[in-house]
């Protein structure tokens, strides 16, 4: 074998380790938007890392996952929002309006899926059910439709009472309480 044979040999034989890792694909990167702090929301986000896990995505091994939480200060979404874009993630999952709107506002290409309970037609984040359009889409939980049954059992169980009250947080700019 000649001396720049094995030149070539060896330096492809270096480089190849190096060729082979920059082929992997990028592990996918999934950007968390939660309106609460991280303490009382523990129990959801372990059911989503089960989840993921038995769809084969574990976290740090195979998948990344950012959280951001604006614990309870609505107003910091939407620069969690586009922290989150500048990350370049792969999806943004939202559980609340505000948080969707936040994410909406900050992009128009990333994938946004959302799990909430007022009704994102009425809310303007979805064009209809059937087909959302844009990069927005989701589950509608219905609860805002319960509200009605809700002040229904309660009068059963307390028929006398003829004032009711209601805590809404007051920065939640889209709460859906109506009677």
């Amino acid at each position: 074998m000649k001396r720049r044979e094995v030149i070539t040999l060896l330096a492809g034989a270096a480089a190849w380790p190096l060729a082979a890792r920059a082929q992997q694909p990028a592990m996918p990167k999934i950007g968390l938007l939660l309106a609460g702090a991280p303490e009382p929301l523990q129990p959801a986000l372990a059911g989503l890392r089960r989840g993921l896990a038995e769809s084969g995505y574990v976290e740090s091994q195979n998948v990344t996952i950012e959280y951001r939480f604006a614990e309870g200060r609505l107003e910091r979404l939407p620069a969690l929002a586009a922290d989150l874009v500048r990350r370049q993630v792969g999806v943004m999952v939202v559980s609340s309006p505000d948080a969707a709107f936040a994410a909406k506002q900050a992009t128009a290409t990333i994938p946004i899926l959302f799990s909430i309970g007022g009704d994102p037609v009425q809310l303007g984040l979805v064009a209809s059910l059937s087909r959302p359009g844009g990069n927005v889409t989701g589950v509608f939980q219905f609860t805002a439709a319960l509200e009605a049954k809700r002040l229904g059992l309660l009068h059963e169980m307390v028929p006398k009472a003829t004032t009711l009250a209601a805590l809404v947080h007051a920065n939640y700019s889209r709460a859906q309480f109506q009677v």
